[in-house]
Formats: C-alpha cells, sequence, structure tokens
C-alpha cells in the first residue's frame, strides 16, 4: 500500500530532523514527501489517488456563459422589433436630443411636456407632416423612441456588466476574451449609428418637399449592425451550450454545410434589403403579387440615372430586389431541406432544419399579406420580426451542421 510507506517515509524524516543539523539541511525531500501526502485523495477502500483539479473555464463554465449570450441575443432580437414598431408608428424623429444619461428621465410636468414639443416644433417632421399635432399625440410617439432608446441601454448593461463579472472569475479563455471585448464595443457603435440615423432625418432639406425620414442608408447600416450583434451572439452561445454533433465529414455533408452557409448568408442579404424597402416605403408602391401592377417586370425599374442608383433609391427597383431575394431565400431553404432528407443526420439538426423551412414559408406569406394590405402596423411588424426569427433558425441549423475541431 502507497499510504503506509508515505507515512513510513515521512515518519523517518521526521526523525532524521531531530537528530542534528546535518540531518535537517535535507528539508527539500521532506518538503517534497509532506506535499505528496497533502495532495493524496484516499478513497473508502483506503486506494490512494491523485486529485482531480477543476479548470476553469470547463464545460459547466461554458454552459452558463452560453446562456448568457442567448439571453443577450434575445434582448438585441426585442431591440430590433421595438425599433421596427418605432418607425412603423413613425416616431423615431420624436426625441431631437441624445444624451447618454440625462434624456433616461423622461418629462413628467406639464412644463417640461411643453419644452420637450416645443422642440420637437423646430424640425421639418413637425413643420411639413405634424405640423396640427397635440401635445397628447406627441407623448404617444415620445414614449415610443423613449422606450427603444431605454431598451438599448438595458442591451448594453446586459453586455457590459456579465462581462467584468465572468472576466473577474476566470470564465473565459483567451480566444472568448477577444470575442466578448468586440461584442461589448459593438454595443457601442450600435449606439453611436443610431442617433446618426437619427441626426439624419432632423436635417433641413429645402431642396425636397418629400416626408422627412431617416437616410435608408444609415437605417440599413443601423439595422445590419444589430442582425450581425444578434447573429454573432447567438452564434456564439449556441456552440458553448449545445453538445457537438460528432459528424463524419462525409461528402455529401460536405456539401450540405456549404449549402447551409450560403443559404444563411442568403437569409441575412434578404433581411438588410428589407431595411431598404422600410426606409424609402417601398411598401406601398406596388401593392399586388405576383405582379407588380400589370407586369412582371415594371417599366420604371431603371427610371434614376445612373442605373446602380436605382438599387437603393428607387422604391420600385427596391421593393423589386427584395421580392426576387425572398423568393430566391424561399428556394434555397426548400432546396437545403430536399437535400437534407439524404444525409444521415441527428434529430436536433434535423428539427432545425424542418423549423427552418416552415418559417421560410411563414414569412413569405406575412410579406405577400403585408403587400396586399398595404402594410398595416401590426402585420408589417409581424414581418419584420419574422425576418430576425428566419435568420435565427437558419443560425441554429449552422451550429448544429459545425465542423467540430479535432
Amino acid at each position: 500500500m502507497l499510504l503506509p510507506t508515505l507515512r513510513t517515509v515521512a515518519g523517518c524524516g521526521w526523525r532524521l530532523a531531530g537528530r542534528g543539523p546535518q540531518q535537517s539541511r535535507q528539508t527539500p525531500l521532506r518538503q517534497w514527501i509532506l506535499q505528496r501526502g497533502q495532495n493524496t485523495v484516499v478513497t473508502e477502500t483506503g486506494a490512494a489517488r491523485a486529485p482531480t483539479a477543476v479548470t476553469v473555464p470547463n464545460a459547466a463554465t461554458n454552459r452558463i456563459v452560453g446562456r448568457w449570450l442567448v439571453g443577450c441575443s434575445g434582448l438585441v432580437l426585442g431591440a430590433v422589433v421595438l425599433g421596427g414598431v418605432t418607425r412603423l408608428t413613425e416616431s423615431g424623429l420624436s426625441m431631437v436630443d441624445w444624451h447618454l444619461v440625462k434624456e433616461m428621465k423622461p418629462p413628467r410636468t406639464q412644463e417640461e411636456w411643453e419644452a420637450e414639443f416645443s422642440k420637437y416644433q423646430q424640425f421639418p417632421e413637425f413643420k411639413i407632416m405634424n405640423h396640427d399635432m397635440t401635445l397628447t399625440e406627441f407623448k404617444f410617439i415620445f414614449y415610443m423612441e423613449w422606450g427603444h432608446r431605454m431598451w438599448g441601454r438595458l442591451v448594453g448593461l446586459a453586455y457590459i456588466l456579465p462581462t467584468m463579472y465572468f472576466w473577474k472569475k476566470g470564465y473565459f479563455n483567451r480566444s472568448m476574451k477577444t470575442r466578448v471585448l468586440g461584442l461589448c464595443g459593438f454595443v457601442f457603435f450600435q449606439g453611436l449609428l443610431g442617433w446618426y440615423m437619427v441626426k439624419s432625418g432632423l436635417e433641413e432639406k429645402p431642396e425636397s418637399y418629400d416626408v422627412p425620414r431617416v437616410s435608408q442608408y444609415r437605417l440599413a447600416s443601423h439595422l445590419g449592425s444589430a442582425l450581425l450583434l444578434y447573429g454573432a451572439s447567438l452564434w456564439m452561445g449556441l456552440t458553448l451550450m449545445l453538445p457537438e454533433n460528432k459528424l463524419p465529414d462525409t461528402r455529401r455533408l460536405l456539401q450540405l454545410r456549404r449549402f447551409a452557409k450560403g443559404t444563411g448568408a442568403l437569409v441575412f442579404l434578404t433581411a438588410l434589403s428589407g431595411a431598404f424597402v422600410a426606409g424609402l416605403d417601398a411598401g406601398l408602391v406596388y401593392n399586388s403579387f405576383p405582379k407588380m401592377g400589370e407586369y412582371w417586370i415594371p417599366d420604371d425599374l431603371l427610371a434614376f440615372s445612373p442605373a446602380l442608383k436605382n438599387v437603393f433609391e428607387n422604391p420600385t427597383t427596391v421593393q423589386f430586389d427584395h421580392r426576387v431575394l425572398a423568393i430566391g431565400s424561399l428556394a434555397a431553404i426548400t432546396g437545403l431541406y430536399l437535400f437534407s432528407r439524404r444525409v444521415h443526420l441527428p434529430r436536433r439538426a434535423k428539427i432545425a432544419i424542418s423549423c427552418l423551412t416552415a418559417m421560410a414559408y411563414t414569412q413569405v406569406a406575412l410579406g405577400i399579406s403585408t403587400l396586399l394590405l398595404y402594410v398595416p402596423t401590426p402585420l408589417a411588424a409581424t414581418h419584420q420580426s419574422g425576418s430576425v426569427a428566419l435568420l435565427t433558425f437558419a443560425i441554429w441549423v449552422l451550429a448544429e451542421l459545425r465542423k467540430v475541431a479535432k
């Protein structure tokens, strides 16, 4: 037995230490023996076993971090949905200032509300479109925008405060530290980009008599960065939470994985094109399907010069492009589903692909209904939320099909 032997040797060491100065010089050996004795774990049967050290991060801490990141992605989803409703109710230009802390407290007294309303009256949206607005109506659009901005601050706190805690506890490895810092920086950038977008709708444009609206370029940038933040957080969270599917790298699986990546990119691009539709109110141009008016290809598709300008500024072209991308996404997802039936996949991966397919058909039905009914706010908000839900299922599919690091 190892334990009695250690005790015997350790006892000899104690006796040698008491014999005189010469024997007491063997201190390193005695310390090593004592340390080995202290680090030995004795089981119920008396056998000695080396201790199992608990390292951080580990599987348990990874699951905790994964749940946190998925929760953060849910908050970002809420911000995207709330931002869409804010735009649909034309509330986004009601707050004409931006202060990180000061604006967290909304007006309370009658005097404060009148002062805020007076500031709003100095900008184009009131002068051109809302010149007969009452204070009560202003309060509604103000609270919509205020709620969106406060939700954004909540998102920032949800990223930054747990990051500090998990960092201190040692839950991040070096790679995770870099990625988490990137997410926190992206949240800050997203806030600045949101104000930069709002400023474009507050500018005086004497040469234009159109309804004041934010720049569709800045709107697309704001939405696109939010979707990137959402997708990155969800991807990182799912890969930390979900057990890895140890799939053999067959030729069909490699093809399916590439197919899924291309489909996910197409879904993202389709959602981003929806920002241009929203920014130009292009959903009100042709309210028929499958044709646009009486034509499959409208004659004003290239009305602007140069031709490239039509892609981003011509409402007809923007709606046409969104239709083509949506149909392309539906076809790609359908093809992905059919191809996946020929590949041996785990049950969870099959469920993810089936959910993606069902959501794609639901999203197309929502889009067509929104178009035919002249973009009612509740249905349009549901359609915008559906685009994020579709992106969610695409990321889930990619997480299930990811290649396992060897």
